[in-house]
């Protein structure tokens, strides 16, 4: 059902009362549009009872996207269009319209996902937002949950074990060490720079690896042969900066 301007922004106001204002119910009454609620009960969006104004499970979706796609108009316009703040919020009521189901999703990804209007308020995340999330969660993980043959960037070290800590630092593995897994059992055996060490897979828990490879995608495990570790060493290990890792399997 397509809905009138002014029926999307009824049902931004119903979500801010409803929803993020947690109100029990909005009075019809001060809605000023007969029409623009009449369509919305016609379509099942709201219910009125009472004098007063509740979102049904379809007008609350419906509210959602459009308040998305309001705040992310918002968002557009300060960011990208650089207009000033007395600006923004009425000609982001006009703009929001404009963005078609779908499109948003462009929009938000193009803003890098923003979770806030310049105002403050919430953005309600879309699909998009969703799927950012779930494929950071698969491009960062620990060491010891890392393919063989993938390589990797070491992101952060995670504990609070000195003991521990001084182990992974002396093996020089800090954050932006460049990694590629050989084997993970019984041990993980892993390659940087030209040095390889053995670590168990309690240690390998604690590094925090980010997958990557010659341009961001998983680097394959490359055949044993000669001057191989000075190719890699100009290549994705870190393009000729070695950090001076010692030879031999470190424990």
């Amino acid at each position: 059902m397509e809905l009138t301007d002014k029926a999307e922004e009824i049902l931004e106001i119903l979500w801010v009362q409803l929803v993020e204002k947690e109100k029990t119910g909005y009075p019809a009454a001060s809605i000023d549009d007969g029409e623009g609620l009449r369509v919305l009960e016609e379509g099942e969006f709201v219910h009125t009872a009472d004098g007063t104004v509740t979102l049904t499970e379809t007008g609350r979706e419906e509210a959602r996207g459009c308040v998305r796609r309001h705040r992310l108009a918002e968002r557009l316009m300060v960011d990208v269009l650089d207009l000033k703040t007395q600006l923004v919020h009425d000609t982001s009521c006009s703009f929001e319209h404009l963005l078609h189901k779908g499109l948003d999703n462009d929009i938000c990804t193009l803003l890098g996902h923003p979770t806030t209007c310049p105002h403050g308020q919430p953005i309600p995340d879309g699909e998009c937002c969703r799927t950012a999330r779930e494929q950071v969660e698969k491009l960062v993980l620990p060491l010891s949950e890392l393919e063989c043959g993938f390589g990797a960037q070491v992101a952060y070290l995670r504990t609070d074990d000195r003991e521990a800590l001084q182990k992974i630092i002396a093996m020089g593995v800090l954050p932006g060490t460049r990694l590629l897994v050989k084997q993970r059992s019984p041990t993980i055996l892993f390659e940087a720079g030209n040095s390889q060490f053995a670590i168990d897979h309690g240690l390998a828990s604690k590094i925090i690896v980010r997958r990557v490879g010659d341009d961001d995608t998983p680097a394959p495990e490359r055949p044993a042969g000669p001057g191989l570790g000075r190719r890699r060493r100009r290549g994705w290990f870190g393009r000729g900066k070695g950090r001076g890792h010692h030879g031999g399997n470190g424990q």
